[in-house]
């Protein structure tokens, strides 16, 4: 016999670019929403009852409604904006959670100055952030980053690892480290509109300040380092959970071509590839 147990629904990747006008001057937010409602649905499950159920495309449409009167200026804002509307028009719904992946727009710069209005694609790093709320207040915030994509030629080495019958792979003082960086954190309180973007930028900036200045032993070090640097630099984060592969350059041999490789020339390899995972709390 089966029971149905949690569940949730909602819409996913709602594209919106919004463009805001200020003399003279604008400012494009391309963001990818998605929004999973949870609540009184097991009719529609077990009945296929749907008297319930708020249609998905009406909740892409709300997004745009909503966007189109918001001033917010950072993706927590219109998620906690999105979720208010939605808890406000739907009480058969216990719970929202709104996610936003921003992607990374910068200002064109023309005969070196930054032009009003023209615009190129950025890296291809994503900014997240990911709002749950019940009907009774309880939240939680979770903001981040992926595919931010790193390296350094100098100050990486691996080595003293274990070594046995079916190791291969030599020691090295001297080597390319490369990662592409996925990072989630959470504060002890909601941040202000104002202040969610320079804190967004706060933490990134700092674990990438790390990460060029860390002497690097290891991954797992330089993972610490970066996350230790982005909770010290940034006081309201309660934790930040950093996932970094190591993302390989292989020293070709070209010796058989009777030629010398001085550390430069490098096989870039996508798998396999090493996988470092922490959550790093305060102490």
């Amino acid at each position: 016999m089966a029971e149905l147990r949690e569940n949730r629904y909602g819409k996913t990747g709602i594209r919106l670019m919004k463009v805001t006008r200020k003399d003279g001057v604008h400012t494009v937010r391309e963001w990818t929403v998605r929004v999973l409602l949870e609540g009184d649905f097991a009719d529609v499950h077990l009945t296929g009852n749907n008297a319930m159920v708020l249609p998905t495309d009406t909740m892409k449409n709300t997004v745009y409604a909503r966007a189109n009167v918001s001033t917010a200026e950072s993706m927590e804002t219109f998620a906690g904006e999105l979720v208010d509307f939605l808890l406000q028009r739907n009480p058969q719904v216990s719970a929202i959670e709104v996610s936003i992946d921003s992607a990374m727009w910068k200002r064109l710069r023309v005969d070196g100055a930054e032009h009003p209005n023209c615009f190129m694609h950025g890296s291809g790093e994503v900014q997240i952030a990911t709002l749950r709320r019940t009907r009774t207040g309880e939240e939680v915030l979770t903001c981040g980053l992926r595919d931010l994509v790193i390296l350094k030629t100098a100050k990486s080495a691996f080595e003293g690892y274990i070594q046995d019958d079916l190791t291969t792979l030599k020691e090295t003082a001297d080597r390319l480290l490369g990662t592409s960086v996925s990072a989630s954190w959470q504060y002890a309180r909601i941040v202000a509109d104002g202040a969610a973007t320079r804190t967004r930028n706060a933490v990134r900036e700092a674990m990438l300040k790390a990460f060029a200045e860390h002497d690097s032993r290891s991954v797992q070090q330089t993972l610490f380092a970066m996350a230790a640097a982005a909770l010290e630099s940034v006081p309201v984060l309660t934790e930040i959970t950093l996932v970094m592969p190591n993302m390989h350059n292989i020293l070709v041999n070209l010796e058989p071509l009777g030629q010398s490789n001085a550390n430069e020339i490098f096989m870039p390899i996508a798998d396999p590839s090493g996988y470092i995972e922490a959550r790093v709390t305060r102490a």
